[in-house]
This record gives structure tokens, C-alpha cells and sequence, in this order.
């Protein structure tokens, strides 16, 4: 029943996910969270390792789609400069988002990932949408208040999947 919230893999930073990773697996689209995930949750803009990631997914023919529970304000600010489609208040784990990411990526599931940092919404909604979840080491340790209440299950559900053998990497 756990298992939901268990993610298929785990990396530190989201260029451990390269083109070539992604290609042996048949993925040709990306839905990825933006705070805490691409850049810490109170940086405006895309570093520049971000950016080549971008760029090395485009020049692999690799789509790829921001999903936010943030604000439009935020997630456009991010995203436009970088010529991304973007879902704001995007209400993960709920499907909406995931399903209109799918839907305008034109691919089957079987061929998309969701990489995200957080457990409760990003994994779990990745799984419930039947897709390939990555979960990414938070760039940094602070978190808004929702957030730091979501950190306290997922240190539970890690544990747990750890006390289980299910984890296949160290913290």
C-alpha cells in the first residue's frame, strides 16, 4: 500500500538525468516540479547547469514540462525566459496536472518521467498516473510551512521503505 509513495529512482541533482539515461529507458518527455527541484524554492531564475540540462533534453529531442503547485506569477517567471510549457497551481498530487502535461506532450506514459523532490506530491502523483518517478535530493533544506509538515512523513516513509529493504541508495 506504501509502495505509492516509493519512486522508481532517486538522484541527487537533475543532471544526474542525462539524455542517454533517459533514452535507454524509452523516455521522450520530462514533467518536472520546479522548486527545490530544478533551483532552490526562493530563486528566481535558472542557473546556468539548469540551463545546459534544458538544452542538453532539447538537442536530444527530449520534451519536457514544469509542473508547480506554485503561483502563475512564480512559474512563469522561471519558465518563459526559458521557452518551457509550464502548469501553475498545479494542486499535486492530483492527477489534472500530470494528465494535461501527458496530453499536450502527445506521448503514452510509458514513455514519460516525473522527477520531482518531494514524496507526498510528486512522487505519489507520478504514480498514480501510472509514470516513471525520479526523486531528486531537495537543492535545499528550507521549506514553506506546507512543505516542512510533508518533510516529517516523508522521513517516516523513507525510514520505512528502508527498514524494508526497498531504498537502494543512501540518504
Amino acid at each position: 500500500m506504501l509502495n505509492i509513495f516509493l519512486p522508481n529512482d532517486h538522484v541527487k541533482t537533475v543532471q544526474e538525468i542525462t539524455p542517454e539515461f533517459l533514452k535507454q529507458k524509452g523516455i521522450r518527455g520530462v514533467i518536472t516540479d520546479l522548486d527545490n527541484t530544478l533551483v532552490a524554492w526562493d530563486q528566481p531564475d535558472a542557473t546556468p547547469e539548469v540551463i545546459e540540462w534544458f538544452k542538453q533534453l532539447k538537442q536530444a529531442g527530449i520534451e519536457v514540462t514544469i509542473i508547480s503547485n506554485n503561483t502563475e506569477d512564480r512559474v512563469a517567471s522561471f519558465s518563459v525566459p526559458l521557452n518551457i510549457p509550464f502548469i501553475s497551481k498545479a494542486r499535486k498530487p492530483m492527477q489534472t496536472a500530470f494528465n494535461r502535461a501527458k496530453k499536450t506532450m502527445g506521448l503514452p506514459k510509458s514513455q514519460i518521467v516525473v522527477v520531482g523532490d518531494q514524496l507526498l506530491t510528486d512522487v505519489f502523483g507520478g504514480n498514480r498516473a501510472k509514470l516513471y518517478t525520479i526523486l531528486v535530493v531537495p537543492i535545499v533544506q528550507t521549506d514553506g510551512f506546507m512543505t516542512r509538515f510533508n518533510r516529517k512523513i516523508e522521513r517516516r516513509l523513507l525510514k520505512y521503505f528502508k527498514s524494508k529493504g526497498k531504498l537502494h541508495w543512501e540518504e
